[in-house]
Parts: C-alpha cells; sequence; structure tokens
C-alpha cells in the first residue's frame, strides 16, 4: 500500500519533468532545432495534426528549418500555421520547400526568454511539490485508519522527500542548461 503512494508520486514527480523537458523544448534559441515545430498544429481534412505528420521536417543548416508537405495542397496551409504560431517565425517557400530562417535573437529578447524559462522551470517545481503533498495527505489519511504504522508512514514521508529533492535537482540542472543555451551568442 505504502509502496503504491510512493511509486505514484514518483511518476507524477517524473511527468512534471518530461513536461517541463517538451516546454524548454519549444522555446527557442538562436540556432534551429526541428523539436521547434513540433507544437504547430495544422489543418488537414478537417482535423487539426502536427506539422511532423503531413510534412518531411529537417535541418537545412543551423539556422534553417526546411519543412517539405507530402501534398503540394498542404504547402499554403503549412506556412500558414508556421506563421500564426507563437514562435515569431517568418516562413519562405520556395517551390515545394518551405524555409523557415532563425531570426537573430537580442539581448534583450533573450533575457525575456530565460524569464519564461524560469517561470516554467517553477511551474515544474510546483507540479513536483503538489504531488509530494498528494502523498503525504494520501499517508497521513493511512494511519488515521491506522491501515500503516507510524513508523512506516514516517519512512514513506521521508522516501517521498528524497524523491521531491532528486526531482528538484533535475530541474534545477535542465533550467541552467536552457539559461546558458540562451545566452549564448
Amino acid at each position: 500500500m505504502i509502496d503504491e503512494v510512493k511509486k505514484n508520486a514518483e511518476q507524477k514527480m517524473q511527468k512534471a519533468l518530461e513536461s517541463l523537458k517538451n516546454d524548454l523544448a519549444k522555446v527557442r534559441t538562436g540556432r534551429a532545432h526541428v523539436g521547434l515545430l513540433d507544437h504547430v498544429m495544422v489543418e488537414y481534412y478537417g482535423s487539426m495534426v502536427a506539422v511532423n505528420q503531413v510534412a518531411n521536417v529537417n535541418l537545412g543548416d543551423a539556422r534553417t528549418i526546411n519543412v517539405q508537405p507530402f501534398e503540394k495542397t498542404m504547402i499554403g496551409k503549412v506556412e500558414k500555421a508556421i506563421r500564426d504560431c507563437d514562435l515569431g517565425l517568418n516562413p519562405a517557400t520556395n517551390g515545394d520547400l518551405i524555409r523557415v530562417p532563425m531570426p537573430m535573437l537580442t539581448e534583450e529578447r533573450r533575457r525575456d526568454m530565460t524569464k519564461i524559462v524560469r517561470g516554467e522551470a517553477e511551474g515544474a517545481k510546483v507540479s513536483i511539490r503538489n504531488a509530494r503533498r498528494d502523498a503525504n495527505d494520501t499517508l497521513k489519511k493511512m494511519l488515521k485508519e491506522k491501515e500503516v504504522s507510524e513508523d512506516d508512514e514516517r519512512r514513506a514521508q521521508d522516501d517521498i522527500q528524497k524523491a521531491t529533492d532528486k526531482a528538484v535537482i533535475e530541474v534545477d540542472k535542465m533550467l541552467q542548461v536552457k539559461e546558458v543555451e540562451l545566452m549564448a551568442v
């Protein structure tokens, strides 16, 4: 029973880390990478799908992403979806290939991006702490109903706290790496 509570808390913490990792990948630096367009959705025969499901997305060079739709009729829709996304990109069509150049980031924009990244990291820490709180509440409830002993409950809380500390350290590492990446010119 206690193992189940600990396992559940650790899974929630892991999901928070994965979510942060995905969110940080979307924050662009000066360099191009194909993961940048993963969350861009385009209409495809009445339903919204990711760009990488209707087009081949790859790097042209360090500052350019090439997008080649599988169907010629999708070129305009894909270009519009990339332009309308919140990344500030300006794609250009060249025949059946869409080139997405990465604009240089100004110092001010880099600082703004760093603030955004810190906010994302803080959100992940809050999620991790919420998972800890939920697990501890469950353990206290189990103790109150005399399903577990006080010693077992205390040990389980210590284990959950260790998992929380480990997850928060991981968040800090990811944040530090992304800040260095953002501030590099």
